[in-house]
């Protein structure tokens, strides 16, 4: 059992079962909010705030929270945009979390700053309650790396965090659970194919209740036809156009995201209503943009069915999906080879709304049904953001750390992988690790030291920028070599060491280690510890046959960590741990400073 002593940790979030959520949704040219009942589930308010050059966000959502001052508010989930790979799953809101949200900014300039706007107008009003950011993206963290990645030098993608993050995350989960719940099925034994059909449009493959495949990629840009968004392009036509008309980025930019689209095809708009309109009556364009939007929205449905092995059911949502008997009824059509007979009488009195939230539009024979499902993208940042208050306040009486063995391995920077490797080659994937984002590679080294050498030691990916092998003092022994203890990333000075692959041997002056104890956090789990970043604890092993205390256990806290302390082969036979390992936390019984006598040493005395 792994006991982290340090003094009790206050935790606020003690919260009743039934919450008052304001959801607030900074857009880039609205501000939406509803306040809405946990338990019940039901709308108490809502309004939507339009922006102007006098309105900017900050001035709406203080109008918001005016508009339910009369109310009261146990917490605040914010609808942010883009959280890249540094956010799985909604967080309650810091400092850090605010400045990696802005680093992703770059990626969602019209939505992410005004989110973080909003955040701290809301925060300066309501400092006393938990607010919560819950990102679009992180319902697409589950995307496989045959999905998420674009066919581009890797190391170029790595630099400039160029992958497929995926959007509409949250009405995605959102419409899936609840046809999960109408099918009478569990979620995660479904193949669901979700369309979010509305003047940005995507569509999602969700397997057995994750998402492996989505339309919109490092950006809203990419994926179906949308309201002004060109969708899926070849590259060529952006290059051509750079050269032969377009001139400028920010122009290309503005023609790709606001005329594109069904407005550049019909030369109309980007109404679907007026499209419609103006298609019955025979203008081509708009014939022909209806045409391409639902030809294109058809052959990710086959291609999701494809990707999927099969498809357990279709959802359609969004204001066309919601909306549009027509539109349905296109992009529907053959697609009987699946299964899916679409009804249209169903189809065409299928009305959906908050009360009413599921129509069933195909025909009693039809093995697939199409179902259209009225999202409800406030309701789900509700949920989440609830249900990470409950979890926290759950927590108070779960202090458990896991701890991870970590046997001999290596991290390479590019150069010395390509000596090493060839110059061609490539990390190949073998297993995740369970740090985000980590994993180790099927590539094995041989490490030679002056008395010995040690085959078949793993490379982790991804590259780092340093090389860094890390051994325990049995491998230092048995290599003869004296390798420091040093934290992660501090090779400076370190030991050298040789190491072999297949293409080559390379001699390295430093980088040898015997790697720091350190635990991982996440900013909840060090507010829920009572620590931070780069202080030090005791860590006491018990409950076995051979209980000890490991001293000098350095945390890491950031956002992108999942709890779990690292300790090497050596640590874990002393301790005779086994693959399971973890426990719970020990307080002292001295309160204040003097508590740090007893076990925790802040970063602030070293």
């Amino acid at each position: 059992m792994t006991k982290l002593r340090t003094t009790k940790p206050a935790l606020p979030y003690g919260r009743s079962l039934s919450m008052n959520i304001l959801v607030i949704n900074c857009g880039s040219s609205s501000v939406k909010y509803q306040l809405l009942d946990s338990l019940q589930e039901a709308i108490i308010t809502e309004g939507t705030i339009e922006l102007t050059p006098e309105v900017g966000a900050v001035v709406a959502v203080q109008q918001a929270l005016k508009d339910t001052h009369s109310e009261t508010i146990d917490a605040v989930g914010h609808r942010v945009v883009h959280g890249g790979d540094t956010f799985r799953d909604a967080v309650f809101i810091n400092s850090e979390v605010k400045e990696k949200i802005q680093e992703w900014a770059s990626l969602a300039p019209l939505h992410n700053p005004p989110a973080l706007l909003g955040i701290a107008a809301a925060q300066a009003v309501l400092p006393d309650v938990p607010h919560v950011a819950v990102f679009d993206t992180a319902f697409h963290a589950t995307l496989p790396r045959r999905a998420s990645h674009y066919a581009i030098d890797t190391a170029l993608a790595e630099k400039h965090r160029i992958r497929r993050y995926g959007f509409h995350g949250t009405s995605h989960q959102f419409v899936a659970q609840e046809a999960a719940r109408y099918l009478g099925r569990p979620l995660n034994e479904l193949r669901l194919i979700t369309l979010h059909l509305g003047n940005g449009a995507s569509a999602c493959a969700v397997e057995m209740g994750s998402s492996t495949e989505t339309s919109m990629g490092m950006t809203p840009l990419e994926g179906l036809v949308m309201g002004s968004r060109s969708g899926d392009i070849d590259a060529g036509v952006i290059f051509k156009l750079l050269r032969d008309e377009v001139n400028d980025v920010n122009a290309l930019d503005d023609l790709l995201n606001l005329h594109s689209g069904l407005k550049g095809l019909s030369g109309l708009s980007n109404d679907v209503r007026e499209i419609e309109a103006a298609a019955a009556s025979g203008h081509d364009g708009a014939r022909l943009s209806i045409a391409v939007f639902a030809h294109r929205v058809r052959k990710y449905i086959g291609a999701y069915a494809a990707a999927m092995g099969g498809v357990d059911a279709v959802i359609v949502t969004g204001g066309i999906g919601e909306n549009s008997v027509s539109l349905r009824q296109r992009i529907l059509q053959r697609l009987e080879f699946l299964g899916l007979q679409v009804d249209e009488d169903s189809n065409q009195s299928a009305s959906v709304d908050h009360h009413n939230k599921i129509a069933l539009i195909t025909t009693e024979n039809s093995r697939v049904p199409a179902l259209v499902v009225k999202t409800n993208e406030e309701l789900m940042i509700a949920r989440q953001t609830a249900g990470l208050i409950r979890q926290q306040a759950q927590l108070k009486t779960d202090l458990s750390i896991p701890i991870a063995v970590s046997a001999r391995h290596l991290h390479l920077d590019k150069g010395t992988f390509a000596l090493l490797f060839g110059d061609d080659a490539e990390p190949t994937h073998h297993a995740d690790l369970s740090q985000p984002g980590q994993f180790a590679c099927k590539e094995k080294v041989t490490l030679v030291g002056p008395r010995n050498s040690i085959e078949g030691v793993r490379l982790l990916g991804p590259l780092r920028s340093k090389n860094q092998i890390e051994v325990s003092r049995s491998d230092e022994y048995l290599l003869g070599v004296d390798a420091p203890v040093r934290d992660s990333g501090r090779v400076k000075g370190s030991a050298p060491i040789t190491l072999t692959g297949p293409k080559g041997s390379v001699r390295l002056n430093e980088g040898l280690i015997c790697a720091r104890r350190h635990i991982h956090m996440h900013p909840d789990d060090a507010q829920r510890f009572g620590v931070k970043n780069k202080d030090e604890v005791e860590v006491a092993i018990t409950g076995g046959p051979r209980d000890l205390i490991f001293c000098d256990v350095l945390v890491r806290v950031s956002p992108g960590y999942r709890l779990e302390m690292h300790i090497d082969t050596d640590e874990a036979n002393a301790a005779e741990l086994d693959r399971q390992a973890s426990g719970e936390l020990v307080y002292t019984d001295i309160e204040g400073p003097s508590a740090n006598i007893k076990g925790l040493k802040t970063s602030n005395q070293n």
